[in-house]
This record gives structure tokens, sequence and C-alpha cells, in this order.
């Protein structure tokens, strides 16, 4: 059973990509650079800190996401937006403090927490354009994405911190990123 719920934390990792590159298309949806490369350099090494802390159907969810985001990073250099403003500036220089962080403490457990701790940052760029300008995000992408987390989560199969921390932050920071899109679009209707 856990292995099915690693399957459907990927697969559900994957599916998310379908609308949000549709709505890329349709000039509907515009990335957010800073945030999505952001989110494809730690996705990255999620993957790989879990690897080697024994994780095995969980990293499916880790996989799946890292590929997801691969690619709306790449369709955002053309159709997204941001990426050289100070706030995003600012992030990527935190980012990259934080990879060194962990580059010196050579343990997969601060990796996963700095990852997590950066992801963040990119989460925390794209909140606020969600809030913002709800209309340039696709909703249903970050509740299938947040709902993968679920999934990611039950196929670690035990209470295992280590392992639990990356699938319960793409739960919370997915659901975050949704319930900004919604109240957004409500704090829109009311001003009209």
């Amino acid at each position: 059973m856990l292995q099915t719920f690693g399957y459907i934390s990927a697969i559900l990792s994957l599916i998310m990509i379908i609308p949000y590159v549709k709505d890329i298309f349709y000039g509907t949806t515009k990335p957010e650079r800073a945030s999505w490369f952001i989110w494809t350099v730690l996705t990255s090494i999620a993957f790989f800190s879990q690897l080697s802390k024994g994780a095995t159907d969980s990293l499916w969810l880790s996989a799946g996401q890292t590929f997801a985001v691969l690619i709306v990073f790449l369709l955002s250099i053309k159709y997204g937006v941001g990426g050289l403003t100070k706030r995003d500036l600012r992030a990527l220089v935190a980012s990259g403090i934080g990879l060194v962080i962990w580059y010196f403490t050579n343990e997969a457990l601060w990796a996963l927490l700095v990852t997590v701790a950066i992801d963040g940052i990119g989460t925390y760029l794209t909140v606020l354009k969600a809030y913002k300008e709800p209309e340039t995000e696709t909703l249903s992408t970050f509740a299938i994405s947040g709902t993968s987390g679920v999934f990611g989560a039950l196929s670690v199969g035990s209470f295992n911190p280590i392992l639990l921390i990356y699938p319960l932050y793409i739960i919370v920071a997915n659901y975050t990123i949704g319930g900004a899109i919604l109240l957004g679009k409500n704090r829109q209707r009311a001003e009209f």
C-alpha cells in the first residue's frame, strides 16, 4: 500500500502541471520566475537528501515534484514574470546563503531543513503574487500539488520526521498558495 501512495503522489505531482502549462500557453498564468527557479533547485536537493536518508516509496513525490517544477521554470523564462526585482534578488541571495550553510554542514537532515526554509522563500514570493494577482495563477495546480504531498506523507508508512518533513511542507506550501489565490479573488470581488 505504501508503494501505491508513493506512485499516487508522483502521478499527482506530474498531473499538477497540466492545467498550469495549459494556462501559461493561454496567457492567463504567469509563473513567478524566482519562485520556480528556487523550487527547481530545492526539489532536487530534497530528492537527493531523502534518498541518502533511506527514503524509498516517498521518493516518488520529490521525483515528480522536481520534474514538474523544472518544466514550469523553463517555461517561466519566456512566459513568466519577476526574477530581477529587488525582492526576487533578496530571495535568491537568501537561498544561496542557505545552500552554502547546508554545504558546510554536509548532513542530509540539515540539507532538508535548509531546503524547506529556502523553499519557503519561493513560496512567499508566489503567495504575495497570488494574492495581488490571483488571475495569474492556476488554483488547481496548487490543490493537486498539496494533495500529492498528502499521499507522499502516507507513503512514508511510519512516524519518521526526517522523511515526513518534505511531504508535510509540500502540503502546507501548496495549500497556502491556493488559499492566497482564493483570498485574492475574494478581495477583487469585494473591490468591484
